[in-house]
């Protein structure tokens, strides 16, 4: 199994801005035979080191998170975050 992790920081970090690229992400859920399972949060704390949302998804595989990684779904979520973005900064790992 390998866990994805990503955390973003956006350009506009207003509560509106936030939740539309939350339900960006979440959209993936279902749509994505690769993932196992989907988390997706936005930051309750707002500090100066807070990023606004993490992403964790859970996969079987390296072969199925290269899949994920290009599957159309996930390539209309990477056109959103392109255009949001500040920072963002992921972790992938076996568990």
């Amino acid at each position: 199994m390998i866990k994805h992790i990503v955390f973003f920081k956006l350009k506009d970090r207003s509560e509106e801005s936030v939740a539309a690229t939350v339900a960006v992400l979440r959209n993936m859920e279902g749509k994505i035979p690769q993932l196992l399972s989907i988390e997706v949060g936005a930051d309750i704390i707002h500090s100066d080191r807070s990023f606004d949302i993490a992403l964790v998804t859970e996969v079987a595989s390296l072969e199925d998170l290269q899949a994920y990684q290009v599957h159309p779904a996930h390539k209309e979520v990477i056109a959103h975050i392109n255009e949001v973005k500040e920072l963002s900064i992921a972790v992938d790992y076996e568990i």
